[in-house]
Parts: C-alpha cells; structure tokens; sequence
C-alpha cells in the first residue's frame, strides 16, 4: 500500500452517468490483483474531506511498472459530480492497492462474470489477468445487467477479451427483459460453471450467492458499501458472517471480495 501522489490523464463519459478515469502514477505505486480498490482524495481546496473508494477498473503496465489505473463510476452525489469535473492535469492523491481480490485456479475451466451497473469495474481487471496468464476462456460467460440500456457497460470490452455476453435489462431496452440472475440460471441449466464471479448492487449479489449455494457452485463476490478510511479503523464497511460465530468482517480488510459462503447478505 502506498500514498501515491498522481494526476489524471483523462476523464471520459462513458454513458449519461458514468466515467472512466485514467491515472497517471508515479512514486512506485505497487502492482494490484483483480478486485483490489484504490482510495481517490481530491484537492483540499475541494470538499469532501474523505478519500472515496473506487475498485480498480484496469491497470497498465510498461516494463514491469505500473503506468496508470483506470477507475470506472457512476455518478450518483456530490463526492462523485465533483470527481466527473476532474480534467487531465489534475492533482489528485491515491491511497492503495487495498484490501483482498479475487482469487483464481488452473483448474477453473468454465467461469461465469456477472456486472450489474457499475459493478462491472472490478471484472475486467480480473479479465485482463485471466488473459495473461493464458487461460482458456472459450467455455466462459459474461452477464451484465442493468435497469436500462444507459446502465449497460463494458459489453464490447468482454467479448474482446473472448468472453460470450448476454445481456439483461430490468425495462427491456438491452438483451434479455429480466434480471441478470435469470440468464445465469438459464445459462447453469446448459453446464455449471468452475466458478462464479460477481459484483454489483446488494439485491443481485443476494440472489446470485443463493443461486451458487443451490448448485454448489464456488462464488465470489466484491461488495459495494460505504468506506471512509479503507484500512479498517473507521468500522464503516463491516459486515457479518455466515459462519456460527457470525462475526463481522471489513469490506476494506478483510473484502471486498468474499466467498459468497462466508458472508451474511
């Protein structure tokens, strides 16, 4: 973990709501794993105080160093409608890699990503990876779901990246008029996969984890909660587990991805 301080090199629309940011980094910012998030602080002539957390999108390398992160958001408030004003040249201060990322095996032969929204960030990270460590995708499916079609993200991405997409939106204006959960049960039906890999709102990840739980499928799931200080002492981002101690966890810790059997949603 490194307190980086960065710039950014471009800030994007990428639908009504959404942007991508690329951030240049520079004093030895540490490589990171798929589903590992970067605390972002603006200037401090600008409010708010508090870093904000932001799952890492990309990551571009040249020469075994790390040149820039791409973060992916929506923007949903004031913290965020003040980052969308960004423009290259900006100083901004990166606090990260943090917390535990996806974790992946040889043997995963058949991998299912699930995006619902802006949860789709933290996938193509773990795609990006996938790809370089050669792994056969050709069995591999990608779901991205949203209300509409403007919550449709990163589709164009995944299936460069060799991944077969299906599509659902809650109003019908992209791919299959329904939820995501109801292409992934139907794509089950055909094969089950090695894994499942998901991020987005909590009602979905609720309903995939239960859907990897009735067939026995291995899940993993990066939750989006609220974050203050990323690093544990702020008690913002706890949430319970599944287990019979039922103790509480930190997102920022101990997540934010999880097995999906080891935490209460």
């Amino acid at each position: 973990m490194t307190n980086t301080n960065a710039s950014v090199l471009w800030n994007r629309a990428v639908s009504k709501t959404c942007f991508n940011m690329g951030i240049g980094c520079v004093n030895g910012y540490q490589a990171s794993l798929p589903g590992q998030f970067v605390m972002v602080g603006l200037k401090e002539r600008f409010s708010p105080l508090l870093r904000r957390p932001f799952s890492i999108h990309r990551l571009n390398m040249k020469d075994g160093k790390v040149q820039s992160i791409e973060i992916l958001y929506k923007v949903v408030g004031e913290s965020t409608r003040l980052f969308s004003a960004l423009k290259a040249g900006d100083d901004i201060s990166v606090l990260g890699p943090l917390g535990k990322g996806f974790s992946w095996q040889q043997s995963f032969k058949r991998i299912f990503m699930a995006g619902g929204g802006i949860g789709i960030a933290p996938l193509l990270f773990l795609l990006d990876t996938l790809k370089q460590k050669n792994a056969d995708l050709t069995d591999s499916l990608g779901f991205i779901g949203g209300r509409s079609a403007d919550d449709i993200l990163c589709a164009a991405d995944m299936g460069d990246l060799g991944l077969s997409v299906r599509i659902s939106t809650d109003d019908g204006t992209s791919g299959h008029h329904g939820l995501i959960t109801e292409l992934m049960e139907a794509a089950i039906s055909e094969k089950k996969p090695d894994v499942i890999y998901a991020c987005g709102p909590h009602p979905m990840l609720k309903a995939v984890s239960a859907i990897a739980d009735a067939h026995r499928i291995a899940c993993q799931i990066s939750i989006e909660t609220m974050m203050a200080c990323g690093m544990g002492a702020c008690l913002a981002c706890a949430v319970q587990g599944r287990k019979d101690d039922a103790t509480y966890r930190h997102a920022c810790l101990d997540g934010p991805v999880f097995h999906s059997e080891d935490i209460r949603l």
